[in-house]
């Protein structure tokens, strides 16, 4: 998992859904790794792992327990309420975060990365985390031992794939595997043991999305370094593994309307629309073709998209703390994509555009599809 998943404070509007629940399962997430793992732990908070705890809650009829946290420079110096550290989807995504933490820690120093004086403390918090990642995973009825031994076969698999035809899907197994027993585990830990196999199918398909967006994104940078990328490995185009994106983007989708999810609305907003907006920045980036279909309005049909402005800086100032928590990644409060948008076709600033914002990706991508943005369901043509 590789932090694709920032889902847009704006898009939680059009589903009804309460924006601060990101916030409640990130904080959960940072503050249970604290309490169980020292404060160093908090560094694996991974973005990407807060879908565990969020899908285990999609699965319950009732939210799970909330505790208070006090105040974060990242909040604001505000108080919250967050997801309680020994609540199952906490325990879950902090187990991922430690471990997949671990494996990347191991993968720099095994790559030789940074100073050598750092790569003797580096090699023993992995193992640290490595350690803490199986205890927790115990405690949840999780067997990690197989996990483990897949990212340990990792190197060896890229090693292989290098002159010696191994497939990209091997390549990208690991990863497939991992986030397959995790999201399969959502559903044994929310009692709902007929969502394991539809939701074990969206997870490998997520690890083959997060595989390989990684390795589109550094098809350049690596070759240029002369570093491994799984697709220069196997002779995959960047084409054809947008492609593979798209497939599992498709299939993740159908899993996820197969599993029986109490909030579903929920769901779309933190896991799929962000992997829409995914897709739509690597096709953006690979140079491939772009279409847009207004879904606002049945009465409108598709219309040809034609590459515009897209942003202008944002005219309003986030606080403090929300400025510290954009620098850093943490989380997208909406500024940074729909504060001032412009038309792609014209140029001009509508108000329209920031009043009804529904996606991040989607936003950057609108034309005036539809006349006047103002007349949709949605507020601006989006494909949502």
């Amino acid at each position: 998992m590789f932090g694709m998943l920032r889902p847009c404070a704006h898009g939680a509007d059009k589903y009804g859904v309460d924006a601060s629940q990101w916030r409640a399962h990130m904080c959960g997430l940072c503050l249970g790794l604290r309490d169980g793992h020292g404060q160093l732990a908090r560094t694996a908070t991974n973005t990407d792992a807060i879908v565990l705890s969020v899908l285990i809650e999609a699965q319950l009829s009732a939210p799970m327990a909330r505790t208070a946290a006090g105040p974060c420079a990242l909040r604001g110096m505000r108080r919250a309420e967050v997801a309680a550290a020994d609540s199952p989807g906490v325990l879950l995504a902090a187990t991922a975060s430690l471990l997949l933490g671990s494996a990347k820690i191991r993968d720099h120093v095994d790559d030789r990365d940074g100073s050598a004086l750092t790569r003797r403390p580096m090699a023993k918090v992995s193992n640290r985390w490595a350690d803490r990642a199986r205890g927790q995973a115990e405690r949840i009825g999780l067997d990690v031992e197989p996990l483990v031994t897949a990212i340990a076969a990792q190197a060896d698999l890229e090693y292989r794939a290098i002159g010696h035809g191994s497939s990209l899907d091997e390549v990208t197994g690991p990863t497939q595997l991992c986030a397959a027993e995790f999201f399969a585990h959502t559903a044994v830990l929310a009692h709902r043991t007929e969502n394991i196999a539809p939701l074990r199918e969206a997870g490998r398909h997520f690890g083959r999305i997060a595989h390989l967006a990684d390795a589109v994104e550094d098809f350049a940078a690596d070759n240029a370094r002369g570093r491994f990328n799984p697709l220069a490995a196997t002779g995959t185009t960047v084409t054809q593994a947008y492609d593979l994106l798209r497939e599992s983007d498709s299939a993740l989708r159908e899993a996820v309307a197969e599993a029986q999810l109490a909030d579903l609305p929920t769901v779309r907003w933190i896991l799929l629309d962000p992997l829409n907006s995914l897709l739509r920045r690597l096709r953006r980036g690979i140079g491939e073709p772009m279409s847009h279909v207004c879904h606002a309005s049945r009465e409108h049909a598709p219309h040809a998209h034609l590459p515009g402005t897209g942003h202008r800086p944002p005219t309003r100032r986030p606080d403090l703390g929300t400025g510290i928590a954009l620098a850093l990644g943490v989380y997208c409060t909406g500024w940074a994509c729909c504060a001032d948008h412009t038309s792609p076709c014209t140029g001009e600033r509508k108000d329209a555009w920031i009043k009804n914002c529904c996606d991040c990706g989607d936003c950057c991508e609108c034309a005036d599809c539809c006349g006047n943005c103002g007349d949709c369901d949605c507020g601006c043509g989006c494909d949502c």
